[in-house]
């Protein structure tokens, strides 16, 4: 989730980050996050040294992203996770470049920084014609090109309120600590008008049961793992943390996705106001920043 996304909470968040992590640093712009290259795939990440030069933050909840293959952490915050995506009303959508977390079909490390993360298997074995990119059909979809891997987050409320930019689409004055939910799907990047096609995912005036649902949530890429977590992107790190409790529900195995159907929804004017891809949080390695998986 993006510093745009949390503009609504800023002064919260920093407030939070000061008290909790002490320390100095500025969580209220994007930076790159500081955190060490993970384990290789199989090891134990959990191992590897606190990121910067200031150990963890103390007094936080669970953090995320993490690696979703393992299900250990010791953070012992144990909030209700919230109700099914189907519950509660759709309020954000938006991506980041390259996945934020760790999983079985995304794990080949993509460097440090804001523009690290994870991408999908099969990213480097792609053909010429899946790794060009048409320039018809509308405005294109900023921060990502064919081959790159992408992070959605579907991001819910528990609050009484309709999709739009930002976090302050999640929140009302009548409601500012609502049950978060972050449905997560990886996508590996392509021009196939084979692939799947992001508008089939997208909210286009959807209503089920009184509450703003999406046209649909992907599937068949493995049952979800659910953890609890925290709100991402480059702002944070093992030493600067997020305050705000997330229910995480993140699909192991990347699907395929046609760049031009990116493309086609920035050119809607999609009412999230998005138009690029963001940058990512570093993996949270530290046990004691980590839920455990149930």
């Amino acid at each position: 989730m993006t510093k745009r996304l949390f503009a609504a909470l800023a002064a919260l968040i920093l407030t939070a980050a000061a008290a909790g992590a002490a320390t100095g640093h500025d969580s209220s712009h994007d930076s790159s996050g500081h955190a060490p290259a993970p384990a290789a795939h199989g090891a134990d990440p959990h191992s590897a040294a606190p990121a910067g030069n200031g150990g963890t933050c103390q007094g936080f909840g669970p953090q995320t992203p993490r690696d979703i293959s393992n299900p250990y952490g010791r953070n012992p915050s144990r909030f209700v996770y919230a109700p099914p995506s189907d519950e509660l009303n759709l309020c954000n959508i938006h991506t980041h470049t390259n996945a934020e977390h760790m999983g079985p079909g995304f794990s080949i490390y993509a460097g440090s920084g804001e523009n690290g993360g994870f991408r999908c298997a099969g990213s480097s074995n792609l053909s010429p014609a899946e790794l060009s990119r048409p320039h018809h059909g509308g405005r294109v979809f900023e921060g990502v090109e064919p081959g790159d891997t992408i992070e959605v987050h579907w991001v819910y409320s528990s609050c009484n309120v309709a999709p739009g930019p930002g976090l302050g689409a999640c929140l009302s004055d009548a409601c500012k600590n609502p049950q978060l939910r972050v449905e997560s799907q990886v996508f590996l990047v392509v021009n196939d008008p084979t692939a799947l096609d992001f508008r089939d995912f997208i909210w286009f005036g959807t209503m089920r049961n009184g509450v703003y649902q999406p046209r649909a949530l992907p599937t068949g890429t493995g049952s979800p793992v659910q953890f609890r977590g925290s709100t991402t992107g480059p702002s944070y790190t093992q030493e600067v943390c997020s305050p705000l409790q997330v229910t995480w529900s993140v699909r192991p195995r990347c699907a395929r996705l046609d760049i031009s159907s990116l493309d086609a929804w920035a050119a809607m004017g999609n009412v999230f106001e998005e138009s690029h891809s963001h940058g990512v949080r570093q993996l949270v390695t530290a046990p004691d920043l980590l839920a455990p998986i149930d």
